[in-house]
Order: C-alpha cells, then sequence, then structure tokens
C-alpha cells in the first residue's frame, strides 16, 4: 500500500470551557502537529462526568476557523464531532488541559477525563491532561504531549485504553506510569435559605488523598507527570467465578 502524506486530525476538548486558557494552551503547543481542530463546550462544564444530551438538539456556533462552541457536555463534542461535524477520520483526541488535577476517584467525575473515555469508546487515541495548578510547567507540558503524539499514531495505546495525564507544579523529575489512588472526601451538604423562602443545599467539603507508593498522587506530589493508562472494561473478572457459585446455591424455586 502506498504511504499517506494525509495530515492526522486531532480533535481537542475540555470540561473548563472552550475558552478556557489551557485549551488554548493545548491548541497553541500541538497546532503543526496535525488538522487540529477545537470542539468544546460553550460554557464550565466541570465535574459532568459522562452525561450527554439524549435526543435534543445541540446548538453549536463558530468562534474562528476550526474552533467550535458547543451547548453541552464534552461528552456531547465528541459524539457530534465523530457523528455530524468532521467528515473524516478523528486520528487522535486530547481533553484538557484541565485547571485542576483528575487524580485517583475524581475520574469518576471528571468532564475531562469522560470526554477521553468517549473518545477511547469511539475507536480513537485519547488523553486527559490536567494541570496541578494552573498553568505551571506549560512548556514542559506540551513538549511532552507533543512527543507523544507520535506515539499514538503509531499505536502505543491497546484497545478500550486511554491515557490518564497529570502535570505537577514546581521542578519537574521525570515521567512516571502509575495507578489510580485513592482520593479521600469529606463532603458536606450545607443548608441555605432562597429568596423565596424555599430551602438549598450546597455540597462542599475538604479532599485528602491516601499517600499510596506508585499511585497517581504520588509521583505528581513527588514532582513527575504522571501517566495513568485506564482500561474500560469494568468488570470485576476475579469475582466472577465465586459470585457464580454463590449464586448457584440459590434456589429460585417456589
Amino acid at each position: 500500500m502506498p504511504k499517506t502524506d494525509r495530515k492526522p486530525l486531532i480533535l481537542l476538548t475540555n470540561d473548563d470551557g472552550v475558552e478556557a486558557q489551557g485549551m488554548k494552551d493545548l491548541h497553541d503547543g500541538l497546532k503543526g502537529l496535525g488538522r487540529v481542530w477545537v470542539v468544546a463546550p460553550a460554557v464550565n462544564q466541570s465535574a459532568s462526568s459522562h452525561s450527554f444530551s439524549l435526543r435534543k438538539p445541540i446548538k453549536v456556533w463558530r468562534l474562528r476557523p476550526r474552533w467550535l462552541a458547543v451547548h453541552g457536555t464534552p461528552t456531547d463534542c465528541l459524539l457530534i464531532s465523530h457523528h455530524g461535524i468532521l467528515k473524516r477520520k478523528i486520528d487522535l483526541v486530547f481533553s484538557g488541559i484541565n485547571d485542576s488535577p483528575n487524580l485517583g476517584d475524581d475520574v469518576l467525575y471528571s468532564g475531562t477525563v469522560a470526554a477521553a473515555i468517549e473518545g477511547t469508546m469511539l475507536g480513537m487515541p485519547s488523553v486527559a491532561v490536567s494541570y496541578l495548578e494552573a498553568g505551571q510547567n506549560r512548556d514542559v507540558a506540551i513538549r511532552f504531549l507533543r512527543r507523544l503524539v507520535p506515539l499514538l499514531l503509531d499505536g502505543i495505546l491497546p484497545p478500550k485504553t486511554l491515557l490518564n495525564v497529570n502535570i505537577p507544579a514546581g521542578e519537574i523529575k521525570g515521567v512516571q506510569v502509575t495507578r489510580l489512588g485513592k482520593r479521600i472526601y469529606k463532603d458536606m451538604a450545607i443548608e441555605g435559605t432562597l429568596p423565596d423562602g424555599g430551602i438549598s443545599w450546597t455540597i462542599d467539603g475538604e479532599m485528602a488523598f491516601a499517600e499510596t507508593e506508585g499511585s497517581d498522587f504520588a509521583a505528581v506530589y513527588s514532582g513527575y507527570i504522571s501517566v495513568t493508562p485506564l482500561h474500560l472494561d469494568m468488570t470485576h473478572h476475579g469475582e466472577i467465578e465465586r459470585l457464580q457459585k454463590a449464586f448457584d446455591r440459590l434456589s429460585l424455586k417456589r
């Protein structure tokens, strides 16, 4: 087969909003490596997780060439890009750069990570990227991502696998491939009063993390870029046989 000189199509999205500084960092850093498109939420969609707008019209408008604002979630952005807006194969997806970290259990809530998950589900090599502190180590982050692009295009990721990248603050010592750590949530529901006399509740609280060797938390707080491979198969394979034996003992007869 003859080689093609077709430039890769790189889709950028986020959950902080289409005009977020992290998106501008990502776009400026990756331009020149292919045909870069930005399709991102019009407004902040942080903690939107994997929600999407089912059977609802989604407004999209062009801010500038190849830079589109979507009145929807990060997952919406991936779905309409893949199935509608872009008329050719998307080669890579980058989601970010988020203005705060997505570590440990945060990946379950993060719209940034959800966009990369959706890209992976659609068969595209996908990466979620977050700063520990907004804008800290931008140049090193971009240098790392630019060097990651050819590895992704060469197929470094197996099917159903994405990368969750977190950029530390302060001096960067290197890169560590990590596992998800454990976030400790100390949530509170704070009661308030609305102008009409109704009751409101605000979810707030503090967060900490378990200091576990080899985790994403341990890496970024030690000065390393954390790269966590995430797999879409959530099945607890080790439990299938044990649970089957337990259910085999149940009788469903009256």
